[in-house]
């Protein structure tokens, strides 16, 4: 029981890991296809900013996920909204001590949308909030615990972004993000409960022609604190990490991109050693 409290945290990181550009609205009736792979590796665990991965017994956390998303823009009494729908699957795997856990499938799929209040398309400055819901019908096995593809629980999760130029080839996303829970009722045989989760992210991106942009990124997670059967976890969250990017359209309705990142600092939770990720954007 005390192995598994300590890892509550396995994925404790922001809820939606927004990309620069991506509150940045096209017109409607546009439709984008867009498939991810995510790939990171984990080989620390911290408690209130102490490494305690030999008391935990872990060896190493991998994920490699696949997302696939698409997004419609519409135009509803003079405002651009664009519902969604996310599709999560892929595997993670823990290495521990007693041996390796995996697990593998299609998880939870998230569906909502955006709604840009302000949308300037001379001045390129727009302000968007966005409501998405986690459904949990993804695999997910009781008695993996936190090693699932599924989380067994509702989650919405809420944004607010403002994004705006710098200059001529320089601009600034801004995205504030707060998250509610709905509670696991079979954690491992235990009830798990989640406190809200906050947290802010920021992109800064410079052009390089009209095909071509660099990004640097920060994002920063608060709060989320958890509970087993009524009992706190003591695994507040107030971590940060970094990315960078580079995104490049190979044709005019088709966008490749790739990103490198890693922890910065992490107070609960797992130290992430290497973040790959791959998308390609499709626009129909």
């Amino acid at each position: 029981a005390g192995g598994l409290a300590l890892l509550t945290s396995v994925s404790h990181a922001a809820q939606v890991a927004t990309d620069p550009g991506d509150y940045s609205p096209l017109p409607a009736g546009v439709d984008l296809g867009i498939i991810y792979y995510q790939h990171t590796t984990h080989k620390k665990l911290y408690s209130s900013g102490k490494e305690i991965s030999d008391l935990a017994g872990i060896k190493e956390l991998k994920t490699d996920i696949g997302l696939l998303r698409w997004v419609h823009y519409i135009d509803v009494g003079g405002y651009i909204v664009d519902p969604q729908i996310i599709i999560p699957f892929g595997e993670v795997s823990l290495k521990t001590t007693g041996g390796t856990t995996r697990s593998s499938g299609v998880g939870d799929p998230i569906v909502g949308g955006t709604l840009w209040l302000y949308n300037n398309t001379e001045s390129k400055q727009a302000f968007g909030i966005t409501a998405l819901g986690s459904l949990p019908l993804g695999q997910y096995d009781p008695d993996k615990g936190p090693v699932n593809i599924g989380e067994n629980r509702w989650k919405l999760i809420t944004q607010a972004a403002f994004v705006t130029p710098l200059t001529d080839t320089l601009s600034l996303d801004l995205i504030g993000e707060y998250t509610f829970f709905g509670e696991n009722d079979d954690f491992a045989g235990a009830k798990k409960e989640q406190d809200d989760q906050y947290g802010v992210q920021a992109h800064l991106s410079k052009s390089l022609g009209s095909k071509t942009k660099v990004s640097l990124s920060y994002y920063h997670d608060f709060g989320g604190e958890t509970t087993l059967n009524g009992i706190d976890m003591d695994d507040k969250l107030s971590n940060s990490r970094w990315q960078g990017t580079f995104a490049h359209f190979v044709a005019p309705d088709m966008q490749v991109q790739v990103q490198y990142g890693r922890s910065l600092e992490v107070e609960n939770g797992f130290f992430e050693e290497d973040r790959l990720n791959l998308r390609l954007v499709k626009v129909f």
